[in-house]
């Protein structure tokens, strides 16, 4: 399966259901933007949980909810009534790298203090109405601090792991830690799902290679860079230059009718706009161009005007 990775402002619901509008099937289901439990505060939460209402994400990337705290309690609650509201599975972040939410042992923070790790799982996992399941990092500082978690992690009933071989100190920078991986799978007996660093083909093809026995693949910056990139993984599918412009100008007509302000919505069109641009044969000249456009109508004409180019 390929899964799309929740990136915080960029794989939102409104990005889902474009996505899908224009490649259904292309990616198997996605997991939400975390839902933040910061301060303990479930009714911070349940404000941002548009993102996964299940009426909101009828015709869009089937998506499993993500929750980012280390409140028992609050979790259990927020679990349970997205359980009530139609999710089997909901996912627990332990692998964000911001500094702003490691500094509270939050994120992949929580990953070098293996005990609080446990007493969480200990508090929550009887509670819980859903299954659970991890999305995770190496470790915080060091690789092997991983390895503490494995014999935890093994105690509990988990849907999955999702592993990004990478530190969270290391943020997004330098390479996969391919190597620690390979010595975490054969101690890990979870079902694992790889994160990290597929941006072509050709880097999916290597881990399958590398790692034939997982079978599921988490993409995140990949489909940014390259909309079409999950198509041409199963398909072999060549590059369309108008569908992915196709995709790019659906993306600003759904940001266009967002009850936002004008400024919001230019800066939110301008940050896909300097990711989804890599992916086309086009100047910088031409990129600056649509990037100076200030308004969407004119980032529309712009965009057709590409279009009627290539």
């Amino acid at each position: 399966m390929l899964i799309l990775a929740p990136m915080q402002g960029l794989t939102e619901l409104l990005f889902r259901k474009v996505y899908h509008q224009c490649f259904p099937g292309a990616l198997d289901y996605s997991v939400s933007p975390f839902l933040s439990l910061t301060h303990g505060n479930l009714a911070d939460a349940w404000k941002k949980i548009d993102d996964v209402l299940p009426e909101a994400n009828l015709n869009s990337i089937p998506v499993i909810p993500q929750i980012l705290g280390k409140e028992p309690d609050e979790f259990v609650a927020l679990a349970n009534r997205l359980h009530d509201i139609g999710y089997n599975e909901i996912n627990w972040n332990i692998g964000c790298p911001m500094r702003r939410v490691t500094a509270k042992h939050r994120g992949s923070g929580i990953l070098p203090y293996p005990d609080e790790v446990r007493a969480i799982l200990d508090s929550v996992v009887p509670r819980l109405l859903p299954s659970l399941s991890i999305k995770m990092r190496l470790g915080l500082h060091s690789p092997d601090e991983i390895f503490r978690l494995i014999p935890i992690l093994n105690d509990y009933p988990l849907s999955n792991v999702t592993i990004h071989p990478r530190t969270g100190r290391q943020q997004y920078t330098g390479q996969v830690d391919l190597d620690t991986l390979d010595r975490v799978l054969p101690l890990l007996h979870h079902r694992v799902i790889y994160n990290g660093d597929i941006c072509t083909p050709a880097d999916y093809r290597r881990i399958r290679q590398m790692f034939p026995q997982i079978e599921d693949h988490m993409i995140g910056r990949g489909i940014l860079y390259d909309p079409l990139l999950p198509l041409r993984i199963k398909h072999q599918q060549s590059d369309d230059l108008q569908a992915t412009l196709h995709f790019i100008l659906a993306l600003v007509e759904a940001i266009d009718l967002l009850p936002i302000r004008d400024e919001s919505r230019m800066r939110k069109i301008k940050e896909y706009w300097c990711l989804l641009r890599r992916s086309l044969p086009i100047t910088e000249q031409q990129a600056s161009h649509v990037l100076r456009a200030q308004t969407p109508d004119e980032t529309r004409l712009r965009l057709h005007a590409l279009l009627d180019s290539i």
